[in-house]
């Protein structure tokens, strides 16, 4: 289950973990991680529903790639609630060139891999990736 271009795999948990977000809302947000020495796509962390934008933001590394999938929820002008499940490429201007390397050679693959993502951002600075941001690609 290797990716040609940057030969790394997916572990089935990470597809897991999405379905259960996606599906059961189990989770706010799940952060990815692609571990260097197995070559594949690992979950981080798991974000509980009750954790904020805040924790999110909180839980990616200043200075290394990460992909995240974040849950987000939002009032419509005709007050209907809704969510949308945005896939973020996390690439930190202060990170190493090999790490975005890999996480840009990987992320088509591995965003393939979970079904059900609506919008995509790129981010490599946290205003990238404001709660600004996500309320105007969510509608």
């Amino acid at each position: 289950m290797a990716n040609a271009a940057s030969g790394m795999a997916v572990h089935d948990d990470c597809k897991l973990k999405f379905m259960e977000l996606k599906t059961k809302r189990t989770h706010r947000f799940i952060v990815y991680k692609i571990e260097e020495k197995q070559k594949q796509v690992m979950v981080e962390k798991l974000g509980e529903p009750s954790e904020t934008y805040d924790d999110f933001t909180a839980s990616l590394p200043a200075d290394e790639c990460r992909y995240a999938v974040y849950d987000y929820d939002f009032m419509t002008e005709e007050n209907v609630p809704k969510s949308r499940i945005f896939f973020v490429a996390w690439s930190p201007d202060t990170a190493r060139v090999r790490n975005k390397m890999i996480y840009a050679s990987s992320k088509d693959r591995f965003k393939r891999e979970l079904d059900g993502i609506q919008i995509e951002l790129q981010a490599t600075d946290p205003t990238e990736m404001g709660l600004d941001v996500f309320k105007s690609r969510a509608n």
